[in-house]
């Protein structure tokens, strides 16, 4: 509840005087190790209920507070919003006249219901305090659920051909009908959990693709005549040049979407038949930044605890783009964000924002990189440093001299798996006795999508199987195999969600020694190995057996 706006919380409570300081900062501490809203770890630990915050919402932002939900709506009330301006801000009418109207927000907080409603309808509008869930429950009572929508607007829309207009990319981009179709897009993608929305325009089609736990999905293709407006429109939410289509953009899109804020990173691409455009999709609500949530063995789990709270040394996350570096990073960040701890973090870009946290966004365009930010970062007095990526041998220099004077250094590099990473930094030329005297540990991972609870089945594998995966069959006599066999709930696929598969490198001496003479990846790992470390496919091999993915997954990633 009330995700978005934790320090508002925060000082409304504090206001109130119903808890003390102390009891204050440990349900804040709690929020922040959890990933759960301030709201929410106020009315888990009982101390405040739910209705008494909602009250004194409503006499901090003095706007009325309604407990329980009206019986009836009439329908001339709430036809007074459209249901995707309903949808988008999170709101319900419960009153209206010639001049004015009263709104259920589910976030009273967003100054934007009032901004962007009142110059809609052109009516002073009032907000009034009820439970969010309830006002969830009237927006699907007043306007249904959203499933014929996209479907509905389509049929609307193909009378008219865009093609045909003599209006300009930004006119057409602000067409009532573009507005809707992108809104119901990306509301889609949020209700999917989609992480990527990609729209692709061909010489005959134009496909729309969302990226769900990994694998694209084509929705029904829009027709070819609407690439040019949709596109636009995008570019228009994202601050983008919509005259230029000759270079690659990027851009950022804030917006409500279901009643909860959405942060978009969008990248467009000139191509063949017109430009290419995929949306990143940063849902806070959807991403646990939480080392608890993270499916990793105890065992890993502590070492990583161990690694960012040590004095100083280098801990580096490795893996393919898409494997969920950032995520593990922030969420051992969070394990020592406390006020005696100054974190900095240098990111491109920033994916989300964590309070109590210094995040600053690449510029390449101003000659802001990874090296030069990591220099300003030594003369700003840090604990702890993030450096988004080490790409090259002055960010390599800067990370070992930043850690060998005291600081942690938490990196994300691009490599196979973890005992790879040594040897990716000696390619980039660092010398081997620093990377012996600075890092302390690696983290490689991949993600694997989860097979679906609702179908999910047993069953026996064949040997082939058993000889890929490269087990003991004695080993594995007492162990089930499950794969998901498709239902409503996983829309046929068979998996729903993704969970990660780790391999941690903790730095010895014996390791140390190898470094500095220049040992092959393969030697390093063989020692790792011998000193106890679990492999990427070691840990897909536990997943399988917990029942959480296939051998598929496994053998695909491992």
């Amino acid at each position: 509840m009330f995700e978005d706006h934790n320090n508002t919380v925060y000082e409304m409570v504090e206001a109130s005087k119903l808890l003390s300081k102390a009891q204050l900062d440990e349900l804040n501490e709690t929020h922040l190790n959890t990933g759960k809203s301030l709201a929410d770890a106020i009315i888990d630990s009982g101390l405040i209920d739910k209705q008494k915050l909602l009250e004194m919402t409503a006499d901090y932002l003095n706007y009325e507070f309604m407990p329980i939900p009206p019986a009836n709506i009439p329908e001339n009330i709430y036809k007074q919003l459209r249901p995707n301006l309903a949808r988008t801000y999170g709101v319900v009418p419960i009153k209206a006249d010639d001049t004015s109207i009263s709104l259920l927000a589910r976030d009273p907080f967003n100054n934007a219901i009032i901004d962007d409603i009142t110059f809609t309808l052109n009516k002073d509008v009032t907000i009034v305090v009820m439970d969010p869930a309830q006002v969830d429950s009237l927006m699907i009572q007043c306007y249904g659920e959203e499933d014929s929508s996209i479907d509905d607007l389509l049929a609307e829309i193909s009378g008219v051909n865009f093609d045909d207009t003599n209006e300009d990319a930004a006119a057409l981009a602000n067409e009532t009908p573009i507005i809707r179709f992108v809104n119901l897009i990306l509301q889609q993608a949020i209700r999917d959990k989609a992480s990527d929305i990609h729209f692709e325009p061909f010489e005959d089609q134009f496909r729309i693709r969302y990226r769900i736990d990994g694998a694209l999905y084509e929705m029904a293709p829009p027709p070819k005549s609407l690439a040019l407006p949709v596109i636009s429109r995008i570019k228009v939410l994202a601050n983008l040049n919509i005259a230029e289509q000759r270079i690659p953009q990027d851009g950022r899109i804030k917006m409500t979407i279901s009643g909860r804020p959405v942060d978009l990173r969008v990248s467009t691409l000139p191509t063949q038949f017109g430009e290419s455009v995929v949306l990143r999709v940063l849902d806070k609500s959807v991403v646990n930044l939480d080392l608890e949530k993270l499916s990793m063995s105890d065992e890993v789990k502590e070492s990583i605890r161990k690694l960012v709270k040590m004095p100083n040394g280098i801990f580096i996350v490795t893996g393919p783009t898409g494997s969920g570096k950032t995520t593990t990073l922030y969420s051992a960040l969070r394990e020592v964000n406390t006020v005696d701890i100054k974190i900095l973090t240098s990111e491109d870009p920033v994916e989300y924002e964590i309070d109590g946290i210094m995040q600053v966004q690449i510029n390449h365009q101003v000659g802001l990189d990874f090296a030069r930010c990591l220099r300003a970062f030594l003369r700003q007095d840090p604990d702890k440093i993030m450096v988004g990526e080490i790409r090259d041998l002055e960010t390599a220099q800067i990370a070992v001299q930043a850690s060998l004077t005291g600081h942690v250094v938490l990196a994300t590099l691009h490599t196979n798996d973890s005992p790879g990473a040594v040897t990716r930094l000696i390619d980039m030329g660092l010398e081997p006795f620093l990377i012996a005297a600075s890092l302390e540990g690696v983290l490689g991972q991949r993600l694997v999508r989860k097979i679906c609870t609702t179908c999910r089945t047993a069953y026996e594998p064949d040997q082939d199987i058993i000889d890929m995966l490269g087990v003991d069959p004695i080993e594995i006599a007492d162990k089930q195999f499950y794969f998901g066999k498709g239902c409503a709930e996983c829309s046929g696929s068979g998996y729903k969600g993704r969970q990660g598969l780790f391999e941690l490198l903790m730095m010895n001496d014996s390791l140390r020694d190898l470094i500095t003479a220049r040992a092959p990846t393969l030697v390093l790992k063989q020692k790792a190995i011998e000193m106890g470390m679990r492999t990427l496919r070691d840990d897909g091999l536990r997943a399988i057996f917990d029942g959480a993915t296939t051998v598929d997954e496994v053998l695909k990633y491992t």
